[in-house]
């Protein structure tokens, strides 16, 4: 099971992600503070890091630092809205994706998951099934009505990303994110591509799923009873 280091002095926030990450499957290793985080790093291997800003006694920055002397695995740094000095700090302390408060607890899963295939992670879901339709992470392989599909790289990640999570709507730029990263200098409308060509590929083979528009928000993977 992948273990996730969670460190935040507020004992609401660590209940709020304890109980929403484990319901999804992972392991939580919970911290009240910087110092704490490393003592509890000295006997357990976690494969990925939350870790808030503002704690006491050793703060998030410090821990990063800390930790990116031994350890080289995906941390998600927790920040007051408007902060854009704690981010900047974030990124060259090591973190590799930042969520700003108050959060969804399905954006801190969402950008969990993508750190995780980021760094080729094994979280334990090797392949997906939505409906007829099966995704092999390991392979890069779709199966459909035992017809085999080769998709490109991106359309793979599109795919994989909404079918984790289907019938759940995702924004363009949480899809951007996910997939081609934050420093992507593209726009909105390379998710738009790519929702069309997975349409056209999956359009005549089953019934069983749609790409949906959400009009103003984004797309979702629309699961349909046959």
């Amino acid at each position: 099971m992948t273990k996730i280091l969670v460190a935040d002095d507020d004992p609401n926030i660590l209940k709020f992600i304890t109980i929403n990450l484990t319901e999804a499957g992972f392991e939580v290793i919970g911290a009240t503070d910087g110092r704490d985080a490393l003592r509890k790093l000295e006997n357990e291997v976690c494969q990925l890091a939350v870790v808030d800003i503002m704690m006491p006694y050793m703060d998030g920055l410090s821990l990063i630092k800390e930790m990116r002397k031994t350890l080289d695995i995906p941390i998600i740094i927790l920040t007051a809205k408007g902060q854009i000095d704690d981010k900047e700090k974030g990124f060259e302390a090591g973190t590799d994706d930042y969520l700003v408060k108050p959060f969804e607890a399905k954006e801190l899963l969402f950008r969990i998951e993508a750190l995780l295939r980021r760094y080729n992670i094994d979280t334990d879901k090797q392949v997906i099934q939505v409906g007829d339709v099966h995704i092999d992470i390991d392979r890069y392989v779709v199966t459909v009505n035992k017809k085999t599909l080769k998709l490109p790289l991106k359309e793979f990640e599109l795919l994989q990303a909404l079918a984790t999570h289907p019938d759940q709507v995702f924004t363009r730029e949480q899809l951007i994110d996910s997939i081609w990263g934050i420093d992507f200098e593209g726009d909105n409308r390379t998710v738009d591509v790519h929702i069309k060509r997975l349409r056209t590929r999956f359009n005549n083979l089953t019934d069983a799923i749609k790409f949906t528009t959400v009009r103003g928000v984004g797309y979702t993977l629309e699961t349909v009873d046959t």
